[in-house]
This record gives structure tokens, sequence and C-alpha cells, in this order.
């Protein structure tokens, strides 16, 4: 029993030191390296030192996983982070073994997500990734918009300008895929001056949608980002100690345990009284 959590000790120590987090970001960037290579055509030789250093990091993994699963202690606690579980399922994944069989492709496939295991590991990644997520439902909202805004302008672009050129107006969604070109600045010019030849008002038409999506929409998603983004930002300060979210966190949770006690000490008090 003392052994165990002498051994747990021993790779939380592990786990938490900075050389060994820097080793395998290092590994990461290997591995990525390496995958990208064989892209490449190369000499059966080289092809041969490769597939060694592949099995290498495939261990490297592994034991790296095993130390962290050992360090946390209980496998519910390690599987409850969905990092962890990731990196798992990356790592398992990696244990396909690359072959001339079935499976060959499906591991060439997985071992490209080696990569991205930086974003579980660098903490600031993991910040950004789980801001993105958490703000793609709110950002569906703002989609949805843009394309009833979209509809409207291809609906009018169709009616307006088919004659002028039906390759860019022919019906309404392909005015809303021209309407896209505009949107992103791709020779937008070119669109508008062909129309103004016949409609001389129509760039009424084309500053009106790029104000509406270039600049109120676009910066709406930013918005959106830039918000969820500062709640996780204070979400990871809180858990970690860190900035001014770390500190009121700290007040409060000391708050809370002064509160319990002057309950218990005032509860005692009452007590002292009636006998």
């Amino acid at each position: 029993m003392t052994s165990a959590v002498e051994l747990r000790q021993l790779f939380l120590k592990i786990r938490g030191n900075k050389v060994f987090e820097l080793f395998v970001i290092g590994v990461i960037i290997v591995s990525a390296l390496l995958i990208g290579a064989k892209t490449y055509y190369i000499h059966p030789q080289v092809e041969q030192i490769l597939r060694i250093l592949d099995v290498l990091i495939t261990v490297i993994f592994l034991v790296e996983i095993i130390i962290r699963m050992v360090a946390d202690g209980k496998l519910s606690r390690f599987f409850r982070n969905g990092w962890n579980v990731f990196d798992f399922v990356i790592v398992t994944a990696s244990l396909i073994p690359i072959d001339e069989s079935e499976m060959a492709l499906l591991a060439r496939l997985l071992r490209v997500f080696r990569i991205l295991r930086l974003v579980s590991i660098i903490p600031e990644l993991r910040i950004l990734m789980n801001a993105l997520v958490k703000a793609i439902p709110r950002m569906g909202y703002v989609v949805l918009l843009m394309f009833i805004i979209f509809y409207i302008y291809g609906a009018m672009g169709s009616m307006l300008f088919e004659k002028i050129n039906p390759t860019l107006w022919e019906n309404i969604s392909i005015s809303m895929l021209t309407l896209f070109r505009v949107a992103t600045f791709e020779d937008w010019t070119d669109v508008m001056y062909e129309t103004m030849t016949v409609y001389p008002l129509s760039w009424l038409y084309y500053l009106s949608f790029i104000f509406l999506t270039a600049f109120v929409f676009l910066n709406m998603m930013i918005g959106i980002v830039l918000d969820v983004l500062q709640t996780e930002h204070e979400k990871y300060n809180q858990e970690q100690g860190l900035g001014e979210a770390g500190e009121v966190h700290w007040i409060r949770e000391h708050s809370e345990l002064m509160e319990q006690r002057l309950e218990r000490i005032e509860e005692m008090l009452k007590q002292m009284k009636r006998d």
C-alpha cells in the first residue's frame, strides 16, 4: 500500500515537472514532423529509421498516459476530464500497427491527430479551444441571421441582375454564391461595375450588403468569441488561483469557511447558555 502511494507521489511530481511537459511537447512536434516527412519520397533505409522513430514515439506516449492515469489515482477521476479522454483515444489508436492490412490507412489517419495533443498539453491552447467550442452555439444565431440576409439579397439580385449576367444571378442559389464572393471581397468590384452599366445606383445594393455581412455580423461573431474567451480565462484563473479572479475565488471560499465556523461558535454559545 505504501509503495503504491509512493509511486503515485512520484508520478505526480513527474507530471507536474516542466521539463517532462516540455519533453512531451517536443515529442508531439517530432511526431507531427514525422507524419509530414512521410508524405514525401523517402529512401527505403530512411523510411526504416522513421518507422523505428514512430514506434519509439508511440511507446513514449503510452508511458506518458500511464503516468498521468496513475498520478490521478482513480480512473474515474482521469476520464472525468474530456481532454484526458481525447489523449487516451489518440494514444490507444496509435497502437494500431501500420502495415498492409485494412487498418493501415485508418492508423495513418489517426496518427495525424497526434499534433492535436498540443492542445491538451498547453493550457493556453485548451482555453482557446474551449472558448471556440462554447462560442459555436451562440454564433449559430448570428449565422442564421446572416443566412436570412443572404437569402433576401440573393432573391433581390436574381430578380434585378439575371438578364445582365445569368452565370452569376440565374437563380437564388447561384446569387447567394455570388454574394458570398462579394462578402469575401473576391473581385467584387467587377461584379458591381457590371451591374452598374444597367443600374447606376446598384452600388447601394453591394455596399449595404457588405456593411451588414463584413462589418456588422463579423464584429458580432468576434464579440461572442471574445466574451466566451474572457469567461474561460476567468474560469482557468479561478481553478489555478491566478489573477484577480483567483483572489476573488480564494476570498469567497475562505469567507464561507469563516461563516461556517461562526455558525458553529454561535451554536456552542447557545448550547452553553442553555446548560
